[in-house]
């Protein structure tokens, strides 16, 4: 069995991106006790790959899953947390507690878990007793995360079998999108407390406008138009702005912003390989102007926790309620986008 290399690079930059300690707690568990660094390279049927750098310099770590072979997407994340507790049981490190039970047919994220903190202590000391709030809110998709497999427009584009006028299709919807999305963000930047989450250089409205210009040409703005799924997506956010719901806005925010800055990439990988793009085409994709990525996700991370840390219980059920409302408006495009493809 071999995974498409499309769902490799996903679930390799979901586990880089969002859980280096698990992959430094699997190095020094099977075989590299003195690691320093550990970085996913690779999923097969019957083994995790890992790229592990110590003392004695950088090697390659083959571990079988704990499990046996695995045969299907769904249960590359199922194999993944097992090899986790393994690890932690072997080196008498606490496991987390949102491992303890594991839904059966979750898994990374097919174009990036939005979200992520440090997981377990990186020394195999005990990790902290509550997850942080940034952590809940990447964790609010995950029952849901299954529910994208019908989107084949977005798969299709990940697996370089769609279309330069796909593409284009998905470049205009996120135009729209993020029309409603910086609008509301105004807000966030006037609030001295989560200013920092919307910096300068991750506003994505000109390179939008920038790539629709290389694809459509000059006149761009009169040859696209909102479909139904990105028009009620646009509509809920400028509805949470306008009820003045600073919570429901850092949701829409969190699950847009840090999705293109993680799984968002091996989009634009695959887009600028496919069509031949250098710079404008993926301009959306572009954060350069953000500095180090995984700085700034970490920064941002932590604004979420000291956020979450001021809303009380109810307030912080709504928030994580509005995660999966934003996921599942972002599933619904990619599917109006296969059916608009279809037609």
């Amino acid at each position: 069995m071999t995974f498409d290399p499309a769902v490799v690079a996903a679930v390799t930059a979901h586990m880089n991106d969002d859980h280096p300690e698990d992959n430094l707690l699997i190095a020094r568990a099977f075989g590299h006790p003195e690691a320093t660094a550990a970085r996913m390279t690779g999923v097969a049927a019957g083994h995790g790959t890992w790229s592990v750098s110590g003392p004695q310099g950088v090697h390659e770590l083959v571990v079988p899953w704990a499990g046996g072979p695995i045969a299907d997407r769904p249960q590359i994340r199922r194999a993944v947390v097992m090899l986790y507790r393994a690890a932690c049981e072997r080196l008498g490190v606490p496991a987390r507690q949102e491992h303890d039970a594991v839904p059966g047919g979750a898994h990374p994220h097919p174009h990036g878990s939005p979200g992520g903190a440090p997981h377990a202590a990186p020394h195999g000391g005990k990790g902290d007793a509550e997850p942080g709030f940034a952590r809940r809110l990447r964790e609010a998709t995950w029952s849901d995360h299954g529910d994208s497999e019908g989107a084949t427009f977005m798969t299709d584009i990940m697996r370089g079998r769609g279309t330069l006028a796909d593409y284009t299709d998905l470049v205009a919807q996120h135009w729209f999108m993020y029309e409603a999305l910086e609008e509301a963000a105004g807000m966030l930047s006037a609030d001295p407390a989560l200013a920092e989450l919307h910096p300068e250089g991750l506003r994505r409205m000109a390179a939008l406008e920038l790539d629709l210009a290389h694809l459509r040409g000059p006149r761009w703005r009169a040859a696209i138009a909102a479909l139904p799924a990105t028009a009620a997506y646009a509509e809920r956010i400028r509805r949470v702005a306008a009820e003045g719901w600073t919570a429901g806005i850092v949701a829409h925010h969190y699950t847009r912003y840090l999705g293109d800055l993680s799984g968002g990439q091996v989009i634009a990988r695959r887009a600028a390989a496919q069509f031949g793009f250098d710079g404008a085409g993926v301009a959306f994709y572009d954060f350069a102007e953000l500095g180090d990525p995984a700085a700034f996700k970490g920064r941002y991370r932590a604004v979420l926790d000291a956020f979450g840390a001021t809303l009380g219980d109810a307030e912080q059920a709504r928030m994580l309620a509005e995660v999966r409302v934003a996921y599942r408006f972002n599933t619904d495009v990619f599917l109006d986008l296969g059916a608009a493809r279809a037609a």
